[in-house]
């Protein structure tokens, strides 16, 4: 398998997968123009999408949905609660071909795909694992914390794309944000924090996971630089040697067409 990031940030959030030639998306929350010009940087196109699976009715992961099912006419992936959510935002062309996550498994790609809940501050947020018979990957991102259901779906995936979101002292120190949004953020349907994130990523090193990839990254409350620093050290901690043990980055909030190989 192959994984490219598109885009992932606070604002919009966009992964490519393929296998076996055939590719799709999870989550379409940049501009159709932009997926086509993060596609090309991939070699790839939007003739490659054959199915896009959904996580959530959030903007920054929805907001090209309606423009890309006008243009493209394939499977759309997501749970109930977010395709009525959907349906009811108007965020997808009239007669697009929506159907419920639960009937993933049979998605036209080469892949298994699953989706598992999450908890978020949504109708009902899921995410995914994609498996070829050979790796199990993830792209688990917009999670207050790790429940039983994400960590029985995550350990022993050979890749994780994984939230982490804010670093607490960046966000408590943030004046443009008000309280009740910093506690929604903080709080168990909101985000994963630096070490939120960095806790579970020793679980998935001890699990098998060997690339991991941090996303969903706050603009404003996070940089790249510390969010790899606080995982790294918790797994070095752990007596985990990155570039020996696991492949760690973080994904750009635009991505550059770099493709991970699984």
């Amino acid at each position: 398998m192959r994984v490219v990031s598109i885009c992932s940030s606070s604002k919009a959030n966009c992964t490519y997968i393929e296998s076996g030639g055939k590719g799709f998306i999870v989550d379409i929350g940049c501009t159709y123009k932009a997926l086509c010009s993060g596609l090309a940087l991939a070699g790839r196109s939007v003739d490659d999408i054959n199915a896009v699976f959904i996580t959530h009715e959030h903007s920054d992961h929805i907001d090209g949905l309606n423009v890309l099912t006008k243009h493209l006419n394939v499977p759309v992936y997501a749970s109930e609660g977010t395709m009525n959510a959907i349906i009811s935002k108007g965020k997808a062309a009239p007669g697009a071909d929506l159907r419920l996550a639960d009937e993933a498994v049979n998605a036209p790609v080469n892949v298994k795909a699953h989706a598992f809940r999450t908890p978020h501050d949504s109708a009902e947020s899921t995410d995914y694992t994609f498996s070829d018979g050979e790796s199990r990957i993830a792209i688990c991102t917009d999670l207050g914390k790790v429940t039983d259901e994400v960590r029985e779906n995550l350990l022993g995936c050979r890749f994780v794309l994984l939230e982490s979101n804010y670093d607490p002292q960046m966000l408590t120190r943030n004046l443009n944000y008000s309280y009740p949004l910093k506690e929604r953020i903080r709080s168990d349907r909101g985000h994963l924090s630096n070490g939120d994130c960095a806790a579970f990523a020793r679980e998935l090193v001890s699990s098998g996971t060997v690339s991991l990839m941090l996303g969903h990254l706050s603009q404003n409350n996070n940089t790249p630089e510390l969010a790899l620093s606080v995982t790294e050290r918790a797994l070095s901690a752990a007596g985990a040697v990155r570039g020996r043990d696991y492949i760690l980055g973080a994904a750009a909030v635009v991505g550059n067409g770099k493709a991970i190989a699984i």
